[in-house]
Parts: C-alpha cells; sequence; structure tokens
C-alpha cells in the first residue's frame, strides 16, 4: 500500500494507483469524464485537476507517490475543475443537462454548480438508431475516448473508434456504416461507460450507468443464460425491467456483460408468454385453472404408477431452473414417486466432464477458479468458442492474451480466440483423443513433465506411457489432420509454461467417446503437475447454461443424490433416509434417452419435463417427438408454448429467472444467489412452487417451505454444501463448493493436498483413439458439427423474442467456398442439411470459417430443424449426444 496526505488527511491506496483513488479515499469527489476505473487512464478531460507536491496535475494518470501532499479542495482548483468542466459542455446541446440528469456529466455539472443555460451548443450532427440495443446521439458525444477503450480493452472487439478533428471528432463504428452492421456485440460496455448519454440504451429508462447509480431500488441477481455466473443490478420500474446493469463487483463479470444477459429480457414481457395452465382436451390445449391441472397431473401419476410402478414415471430437471428447484424436483421423485428416474440436460452437454473429472481427479467440477485461470501464462483452449458462447469469459481470456499470455486453440473452426492464437490446432471432428494423446507424447519425449508430481501423486504413468508410443506426432496427424510441427509446437508452449491452464467447452464433450476426451485432457495437467500444486491451473470446463453445474450439484441426476453420492451406497441412502424420513430406491434410474426409449416401448406412464425443450434441443428429434406422443401423461413446464409442450397434456405457466429466488451455481463451482426483480405474470408460478404443488395433490408435504429452507436441507445431506445458506450468500456475495464449514471460506481451488479419488491420487487414463460414431461416406460426404452463435441462447425461446432477433434473424449453415462450389451453392440462398434421421432447412453462409468437408450450424432456431439431422449416436459412458459429428449432403433447397 501507498501513503498519500490529501487536504490533511492521511490515506492509504494500493500501490500503483492514481491520485484519484487517493482524493476519493479521503472523501473528496472530482469529476473525471475520461476515467472509468475498468480502463487505462487517459487524463484528456483535465477535469479532475489536483496540485500534487507543488505542481498541477490530472489526477487520473499521476500515480500516487509515497508521501506524495495532495491539495484538491482549494478555492483556485476548484475553479480550474469548473472551467475544465464548461469548456466541454459549451459545445454541447441544452438537452445533454436538461433530458434526464442522470447522467455522469450531469452529476458533474451540478458538483461544480454548473447550469443547464452553459450548454449552448448548435448541434445537428445527427444520430445512429439503427441497433435495437445501442443509439448514438453524436450531439452529445465529448470524445473522451472511454466508449472506445471500452470495447478494445474490456470487450476485445474493437468495434469502435473516433473520428474527425478538433471540436468534430465522435465516436463511430469503425466498419463506417449503421452501428446495427458493425462488429458491435452489444456487450452494453459503451452504453454503461459512456459519460454523457451520447451512447444509450432506448427504452424507458435512458442514462442508466455504472457509473451513476439510478434512484430507483435495483435487485441484484445472477444472469440465468450461460454458466459465466455474471452478477446483475436489475432496476424495475412499476413491475417492468427497465434495465440490466452489469454489478461493478461481480465476482466473474466485474461490471461486464454481454447482449443476452444485459439487454435480452424482451421476452418476459412478449404477449406469447404463458399465464395460466393449459389441459389437452377435445380441441387440444385448453386454458384451466391450477386445481384442475394438479389433479390431472396427479390421477395420471398415480394411474401410470399402478400400471407399472413407480420406474413407470420419471422427470427431466432443468439446468436453467435453481439450485433449490432442482433440489425439489428430485426429492419429489425420490419421496413421493419412489424412483431415481430423475435426469437434466447435463446429459446433453457436459456429462462427460461430470464422468471424466471425477475419474481423474475424483470430483465433478473444474479444478480451479477462473481468476486463477486469467493468471495462466499459457491458455490450452479445446473445443470451446468462449468469444460467442460465454462472451464475458471470451473477452477476460483475450485480454489476458493480449497482455502477454500465450494461447494454443484446438478447434477445427477458425473462430472467437483462433485468430489470436499462437498455434491453431484444427483437428477433424471426433479426433480429440489422438490429439490429446499426440499433445502428452511430445511432453514425455520431450521431458515436459513433473516427474516428482507423477511419482507422489500421480497414478497409471506406465499404462499411459505403453499406450502414448503408439501416438507419435506423425501418426496424429494422420488420425486428426493436424501438421505434426503445429502439434509439437503446441505441445513446447503448454509444457514449458509455468502456470499453464486448460478450458474447455461441449467440442470435447459432445462425441461418442466424450469422457474419454475429458480424461485424455486431464492427462495432459496431470504429466505437468498443474492440478492442485500452484504451478498451473488444472482442467475447467465451460458450462452452457446457468445451473448446468448445480441441477448436477442437487442430485437431479439417476445415479447420485445430491452432492454426488451414489445411490447404490447403502452409506448415501441411509444418510438421505435420515434426513427424508423414507427409504431411497437403491437403483439407478433412466437417463433421458432411456426416458425416450422406454416411452416409445410403452413402459413409460409419465414423464415430466421441466423448463427444456426436447423436441427442439435433443438430438435425433423426429424419434422424441414420437416418444412424447405415445407416453400417456406429458407435463411441461415452460414460459412460451414450446414444440414439445405442444405434444404435452398438461402445460404449467412457470416464472423466468428474473422472476424467481433461489441460487445458481457457475462453471466454475460458485454458488450466487438468484432474487426476483419482478412478478411473474398471470397465474404463472415458480417451479419451486409447482413441484411443491404436484406433491400436496399427490398427499405428500415436501417440506422445505421456502427456497432458503431448500438450500438448508440440501446442505444436511451432502457435506460438500453443509456450510453454504441463503444468508451466508446474502452477506458474502459468492461462495465456491466444496464448503463443508459455516465459518470458513469455500474451496475455490481444488486438491491442494490430496485428490478426492479413492487412493488420493491423480489418474491418468490410457484410453485409445477410437472413431466418432459416424464418417463420411459418398451418399453423406461431409461432416455437421453444432454449437452456439453470440446472439442466442439455446434453443432461443428467450432471444428470439426481443431486439436480438434484429442481430441475427435467421438459421446459418456456414459452408467453405470449396463446398459451396461442390453443392452450387451461392451465399445467402436457402440450402437443405441431409442426414440419415432427417433433414434441416438454413441459409448458406460461405467463408473460411469451416474447414473443407466440414459444415456449422446453430440449433437456436428450431423451425430450421437442425436436431431432425443429428444422429442418436453417444458417449458410452455417459449417454451424452454426439452432437459434433454427423455425416450429412447439400442440396439447394428444394432439391432432393
Amino acid at each position: 500500500m501507498t501513503g498519500v496526505e490529501v487536504d490533511g488527511v492521511a490515506v492509504e491506496v494500493p500501490e500503483g494507483a492514481p491520485l484519484l483513488a487517493a482524493v476519493r479515499a479521503a472523501g473528496i469527489e472530482l469529476p473525471a469524464l475520461c476515467q472509468d476505473d475498468r480502463l487505462s487512464p487517459a487524463g484528456s478531460c483535465r477535469t479532475c485537476l489536483v496540485r500534487a507536491d507543488g505542481r498541477i496535475v490530472a489526477a487520473c494518470v499521476t500515480p500516487a507517490a509515497p508521501g506524495a501532499t495532495v491539495e484538491a479542495a482549494t478555492d483556485g482548483l476548484r475553479a480550474l475543475r469548473r472551467d475544465a468542466v464548461e469548456v466541454i459542455v459549451s459545445a454541447l446541446p441544452s438537452r445533454a443537462l436538461t433530458e434526464d440528469g442522470r447522467t455522469e456529466l450531469a452529476h458533474a455539472c451540478r458538483s461544480v454548480g454548473i447550469g443547464p443555460e452553459v450548454a449552448a451548443g448548435a448541434g445537428g450532427r445527427g444520430e445512429d438508431t439503427s441497433h435495437p440495443y445501442v443509439h448514438l446521439d453524436r450531439d452529445l458525444c465529448i470524445a473522451c475516448g472511454r466508449c472506445v477503450r471500452m470495447c478494445a480493452e474490456v470487450q476485445g472487439t474493437f468495434a469502435l473508434t473516433l473520428t474527425g478533428r478538433g471540436a468534430e471528432t465522435v465516436v463511430a463504428p469503425g466498419t463506417g456504416g449503421p452501428w446495427v452492421e458493425s462488429d458491435c456485440v452489444a456487450c452494453g460496455g459503451c452504453v454503461d461507460t459512456c459519460p454523457t448519454g451520447a451512447i444509450s440504451e432506448p427504452g424507458p429508462a435512458p442514462g442508466l450507468t455504472t457509473a451513476v447509480r439510478p434512484a430507483p431500488p435495483m435487485t441484484r441477481t445472477t444472469c440465468g443464460y450461460c454458466g459465466v455466473g455474471c452478477a446483475l443490478d436489475v432496476v424495475a420500474e412499476e413491475d417492468r425491467i427497465a434495465a440490466v446493469l452489469p454489478a461493478r463487483d461481480g465476482p466473474v463479470n466485474r461490471g461486464h456483460a454481454c447482449v443476452k444477459g444485459r439487454f435480452a429480457h424482451g421476452y418476459l414481457t412478449s404477449p406469447e408468454r404463458l399465464t395460466q395452465p393449459l389441459l389437452r382436451g377435445e380441441h387440444g390445449l385448453e386454458p384451466v385453472g391450477w386445481d384442475e391441472a394438479l389433479a390431472h397431473i396427479a390421477r395420471g401419476l398415480r394411474a401410470a404408477i399402478r400400471a407399472g410402478g413407480p420406474d413407470a414415471v420419471a422427470a427431466i430437471s432443468s439446468a436453467r431452473s435453481t439450485n433449490e428447484e432442482n433440489y425439489l424436483v428430485q426429492k419429489f421423485m425420490r419421496v413421493v414417486i419412489g424412483t431415481n428416474n430423475v435426469d437434466n440436460c447435463s446429459r446433453l452437454c457436459h456429462s462427460p466432464s461430470a464422468a471424466g473429472l471425477t475419474a481423474s481427479f475424483g470430483l465433478p467440477g473444474g479444478t480451479d477458479t477462473f481468476d486463477d485461470v486469467e493468471r495462466s501464462d499459457c491458455l490450452l483452449v479445446v473445443g470451446a468458442n468462449p468469444v460467442e458462447a460465454h462472451p464475458v469469459i471470451g473477452a477476460r481470456l483475450l485480454r489476458r492474451v493480449l497482455r502477454g499470455a500465450r494461447l494454443v486453440v484446438a478447434d477445427p473452426r477458425a473462430v472467437g480466440l483462433a485468430p489470436h492464437a499462437d498455434v491453431h490446432l484444427r483437428p477433424r471432428p471426433g479426433t480429440n483423443v489422438a490429439l490429446c494423446h499426440g499433445l502428452a507424447h511430445v511432453l514425455l519425449t520431450e521431458g515436459l513433465v513433473d516427474d516428482e508430481f507423477l511419482r507422489h501423486r500421480a497414478a497409471g504413468l506406465p499404462e499411459l506411457t505403453g499406450l502414448l508410443a503408439d501416438y507419435p506426432p506423425d501418426r496424429v496427424a494422420d488420425l486428426t489432420g493436424v501438421p505434426a510441427a503445429d502439434l509439437v509446437a503446441a505441445a513446447r508452449l503448454y509444457g514449458r509454461a509455468e502456470r499453464p491452464a486448460i478450458v474447455y467447452g461441449l467440442g470435447v464433450t459432445e462425441h461418442l467417446h466424450g469422457t474419454d476426451g475429458v480424461r485424455a485432457l486431464a492427462n495432459l495437467a496431470i504429466l505437468r503437475g498443474a492440478v492442485g500444486t500452484g504451478r498451473g491451473f488444472g482442467v475447467n470446463p465451460l458450462r452452457g447454461q446457468n445451473n448446468v453445474q448445480g441441477a448436477s450439484d442437487m442430485g437431479a441426476l439417476p445415479d447420485v443424490l445430491p452432492g454426488y453420492g451414489k445411490v447404490t451406497d447403502p452409506a448415501v441412502r441411509a444418510r438421505a433416509e435420515e434426513v427424508w424420513g423414507v427409504p431411497v430406491p437403491p437403483r439407478p434410474g433412466l437417463r433421458i434417452p432411456e426416458m425416450f426409449a422406454a416411452a416409445r416401448a410403452g413402459r413409460l406412464g409419465a414423464l415430466w419435463v421441466i423448463g427444456e425443450d426436447v423436441c427442439a434441443t435433443d438430438p435425433d428429434a423426429n424419434r422424441v417427438a414420437r416418444a412424447l406422443d405415445i407416453c400417456p401423461l406429458v407435463v411441461c413446464d415452460e414460459l412460451f408454448l414450446s414444440e414439445t409442450a405442444r405434444h404435452a397434456d398438461v402445460v404449467l405457466p412457470v416464472a423466468s429467472w428474473l422472476e424467481k429466488d433461489g441460487t445458481f451455481v457457475n462453471f466454475d463451482r460458485r454458488f450466487q444467489r438468484v432474487r426476483p426483480a419482478v412478478a411473474p405474470p398471470g397465474r404463472a408460478r415458480t417451479d419451486f412452487d409447482t413441484v411443491r404443488a404436484v406433491a400436496e395433490a399427490m398427499g405428500t408435504d415436501l417440506g422445505c417451505p421456502t427456497p432458503a429452507d431448500a438450500l438448508a436441507e440440501c446442505a444436511r445431506m451432502s457435506p460438500h454444501f453443509a456450510g453454504l445458506s441463503h444468508r451466508r450468500l446474502d452477506r458474502e456475495g459468492a461462495v465456491c463448493w466444496p464448503c463443508p464449514d459455516p465459518d470458513r471460506p469455500g474451496q475455490a481451488t481444488l486438491y491442494r493436498e490430496r485428490f478426492a479419488t479413492a487412493d488420493g491420487r491423480a489418474h491418468l487414463a490410457a484410453v485409445p483413439h477410437l472413431p466418432p460414431g459416424e464418417q463420411p461416406d459418398g451418399d453423406y460426404p461431409l461432416v455437421m458439427v453444432t454449437g452456439r452463435r453470440w446472439a442466442h441462447y439455446n434453443s432461443g425461446s428467450m432471444t428470439r423474442r426481443g431486439g436480438n432477433l434484429a442481430l441475427d434473424p435467421v438459421d446459418h449453415l456456414d459452408i467453405h467456398p470449396d463446398d459451396a462450389v461442390r453443392y452450387g451453392l451461392r451465399d445467402g440462398e436457402p440450402v437443405q442439411v441431409i442426414s440419415r434421421y432427417g433433414r434441416a432447412r438454413l441459409i448458406a453462409r460461405i467463408g473460411g470459417e469451416t474447414a473443407p468437408g466440414q459444415v456449422f450450424c446453430s440449433f437456436h432456431f428450431p423451425a430450421s430443424g437442425v436436431n431432425r439431422v443429428t444422429s442418436d449416436h453417444a458417449d458410452t459412458v455417459t449417454s451424452c449426444p454426439e452432437y459434433k459429428v454427423t455425416a450429412v449432403r447439400l442440396a439447394a433447397d428444394g432439391a432432393g
């Protein structure tokens, strides 16, 4: 810390901090219109002038020197600052200070005694209102450059620039055209940092920024989109969302957000929102009251149990629901129904992560927090495109790379971080295991391993060494298509780093051998001794949905109870039975694919689908729909009448993440609070209240009258969560699990002393490379890969009901130019994608992001039918679908 005296007051600030921090620490307010704590200082506006050791300096760019004496509150300095602000304001039109008064500029004017009459500029430079979320009023721009620096330094998109000269300087999109056609990804950072309202969010609450917090009360909650876990402050006016602001003290996002969390809340008031239960009758789904809907569900559940026993009932819980809701769902199935037939969508994405990480290290979560990962000097990013799928994390990773960290990207596509990589490995889809073995081969043969760690803290080295002899770089090049020289270069970067870290995504897990892929990736960290040692930051999966980690943590899985205790373990069941007071079934239940198979075979009498559009997101969607049609009772909890809801017998209207209370767990195991900012519409209820109501209709009181009670009961079920409570999270903000003690911090970094395996060691995996479920052939010569786009989320039910649709209005198929010529396709034309399972219709987009022989599309537009094309091949360990490898052919739309 550095000691400074400000107007006679001694203060301490962090070493390297500017004088502005010291002045504010002394309780003195200074205007600083070009300054934002998240950005590098500029010193261009001269509104924060102080006298330091006799010299007049800009406080925002002058470091606080030890023992410095600073004057800030003298009349002369106040006059200098007032003059600087007045010069800026005098060039602006009068509306700069009179339209809403909530901008940082207006606040600065009030603080130095400047009134609206000073703003006398002529204006006339025009507006850009082309973008649905970001509007530019050029007349209010003071060329402070904060928006440009925010876009470059925090977001890493570099979409903005300053154009013009002198007084005509103004911010503009770097492409020179309308804002909506620029490279902007609508993170909202420019809106949040703009001090004048020149860049603003259109709507009922313009000018709300993180610089000057608004008067209306705000609700702190956690984003309900991806698994990053951004903390957000929500402003509600008259029970409607007026604005969503990224929390400056958010533990993961640190004042940043993405287009979805920041702006995509228009779906809340969509006229398509479900507001009352629907029951299938003679004329289809018809509105009914809750009592009638609940009675029908109870009769159907009892009928299914009478006909086929408890195992004739199944439930798919939700990664979009809170921990407390997931806890209650699995408790309902085990206590009320008497079956372990409960699963969640982690089955379709990260179940191989849980299985692979548990086998390698002992627990089913990432090994380190992202704060640690961000300290890495070499990042190995495998099968992930965080720039689009997890934009806040993508921005932080890019920032780390731009500051000097080395980067290896392993991904078939040239997207996201790949253009910034030191080495970009582009393996053929389905060859991840061979790629990882090739890297491991180089680590071993060149001595880039931690021998002491391998001797004392790892097992399986002889077996792995024997296997890796068959994976020299030249053979791996033949298997994967990655040049041997690139493989060696990547291995050396990772092997020679002092603090390497691995980050991966669905490109590793969604394969026939996804669990093997996770384990082969974990081998690299074990060989380097980069887990639990401080000499590296382990292996960290990027979770897709907001609470996919928490849904599994809470036991919404067919083979484990809350905290991952096996249902086959008598001691685990005994602990649960002590808490619940009823026997727990000892046999693992059905996984999601097995539920659909049982329904098609007539063995499933009732299926409850909570918050998942399985007809849109699950593979081989035609067979999924057939399963729902055959099952005698299908209940669906939903926000909208999704494709799955259209096949249901009862549809229950439920609350969104902005309307409910509880907690989520993000990708690095942080529990964070979720709080309601507005009430659910009409008769919609939370999933928590819905599960309790169904249990009551079945004659059972589930207990846990509030979400806080549910988390408290879960804490009794598993030592991993014993130290967690709503009260603690309200006090501390975020706590990582494992957290066995309410008086001690959670374990942010795992395995410092021992691994959670039976022998306390990390386990290397000698798993051979095996081919994917499908190979291209003469009939289906291309490989289709599916994934996410930056503007949308999952099945698109929320993001397609708002401004995001203007940013990404159609479902594209990315095609390499060589394949476009081969099929006679032109950019922007409709195209059919045909597989052995079905066909989809998309819009061709021709470019070099995909490799020849591969095509890529998202699954955000169910009407396109992408998941009617995907195969039913699945990971041999976990049944996770092989979304990343489907053999297809193309045809111009209308052709065969």
